[in-house]
């Protein structure tokens, strides 16, 4: 394998993009923009709320931000967790109703400690179901909390706590906005603040020597428009990653940023610390792996990265001695129960995997034919396609969940398949990034 592999934009970035632009004083375009299921819904719902999103060409939106406050209708979330954690918040901006339903399997999916941050802010929620999921109504106006201050459990998921960041500027006061204990993939939300300034909105960092709690103090104002780049999505890249790693081949990721607050950054520290040969220069980056049994395991705590883990299992999977990943206990919480899952899967294979409080131990047995199940989970979707590089007889029973966030990855693996050291695999599919709208 000697492949180039072309990624398209960060999911991550392009929501807050997306919202940020559809909110902001004047029009924007987002070039570089993902299109995937997540971001046709995430578009979608802007445009309930009153914002205009049309293709601009070369893969660019021009984004015509909406009156606020918004208006109310109705919002399909699918699984997108950031539709459905994002942009609750803006709705209570306004005293109309908005209905947020969803894909079945998202109603296990946590957002109570959100929606009670926004009852405490003034907003009125009604369930249509289980309390704390979906599908629920939620009407406001918000109003600034005593003393300016708004908080929110983000130990679950980190989303909750950038939804409140994100809607903070927009509630027309000073509002300092705390989280509480621990919050998982801070990564994601350095990824807010910094989109936010980048806006142009002020915030700054309180310091009140409180280990167990983070503070921001945000200003009022709507955000500036203009362009914004989205950067190819660097935990998009990991099953590529993935695939030179464990075949001993080599992939190269043009456009991978110097510097950057996407949490997939930290495959070059984590496959380097198994044995990768990377380098980074102005072409991008480029990995060339050791292949299957060639490498150790890793005990590594994936707290603030813990997407990245249904790829690092598959790699552990192949490596020569046991690995440990730790500190993910909220993945329980995502698209399915990601570590239910990854034991369930490695070890219907014929793999030793096992749960503990808070993550993984994976111990490397030889692995045999099965088929793997997605969970209408694409990142568990990759983890199998990434398994049956190396053991005859793996399939996947639903790969097109991939398209949640890398609607081309079928194309894009079977040329990566086929690449010789002049192929490239990419998404070459000619279409608007609003399709299927």
């Amino acid at each position: 394998m000697d492949a180039t592999v072309a990624i398209p934009g960060s999911k991550s970035i392009t929501a807050r993009a997306l919202y940020l632009a559809a909110v902001g004083e004047a029009p924007s375009l987002v070039t570089g923009a993902l299109e995937a299921r997540d971001t046709r819904l995430f578009a979608d719902a802007l445009e309930v709320m009153g914002a205009r999103i049309e293709d601009a060409g070369d893969g660019a939106l021009r984004v015509t931000p909406m009156s606020l406050p918004p208006r109310g209708g109705r919002i399909e979330c699918g699984l997108a967790g950031t539709v459905m954690r994002f942009l609750p918040p803006l709705a209570a901006l306004s005293a109309e109703e908005t209905l947020f339903d969803g894909d079945k399997q998202a109603y296990a999916r946590p957002l109570g400690p959100l929606l009670d941050a926004l009852v405490r802010m003034g907003a009125s929620v009604t369930y249509h179901g289980e309390r704390g999921h979906l599908p629920f109504s939620i009407r406001g106006p918000l109003r600034t909390p005593l003393g300016a201050q708004a908080w929110v459990d983000a130990s679950s998921s980190s989303q909750f706590l950038s939804a409140l960041l994100l809607v903070s500027p927009l509630v027309g006061d000073p509002l300092f906005v705390s989280a509480p204990g621990p919050v998982p993939s801070m990564p994601h939300v350095e990824m807010t603040l910094a989109s936010l300034a980048g806006a142009g909105i002020d915030l700054e960092v309180v310091d009140e020597a409180q280990a167990d709690l983070s503070t921001w103090h945000v200003f009022p104002s709507r955000p500036r428009g203009g362009e914004i780049v989205v950067e190819p999505d660097l935990s998009n890249a990991g099953p590529f990653l993935a695939a030179a790693m464990i075949t001993g081949g080599r992939v190269r990721i043009p456009a991978w940023p110097g510097a950057t607050t996407q949490a997939g950054d930290a495959w070059r520290a984590l496959l380097g610390h198994m044995g990768a040969t990377i380098t980074l220069d102005e072409e991008g980056l480029t990995l060339t792996g050791p292949g299957a049994g060639n490498y150790p395991g890793i005990k590594a705590t994936m707290a603030e990265v813990g997407e990245l883990t249904p790829t690092l299992a598959a790699i552990c999977a192949y490596a020569s001695t046991p690995s440990h990943l730790s500190g993910i206990a909220h993945l329980r919480g995502h698209e399915t129960d990601r570590l239910a899952a990854l034991v369930a899967e490695i070890n219907r294979a014929g793999g030793q995997a096992e749960e503990t409080e808070d993550g993984l131990v994976i111990t490397p047995r030889p692995l045999h034919a099965a088929q793997i199940r997605s969970y209408a989970d694409h990142r568990m979707a990759t983890f199998g396609a990434i398994l049956g590089l190396i053991t005859p007889g793996i399939t996947v029973d639903d790969i097109t969940c991939t398209s949640k966030t890398l609607p081309g990855f079928a194309a894009m693996w079977d040329s990566l398949l086929s690449a010789d050291g002049t192929g490239t695999a990419r998404d070459t599919r000619a279409s608007s990034p609003l399709e299927e709208k």
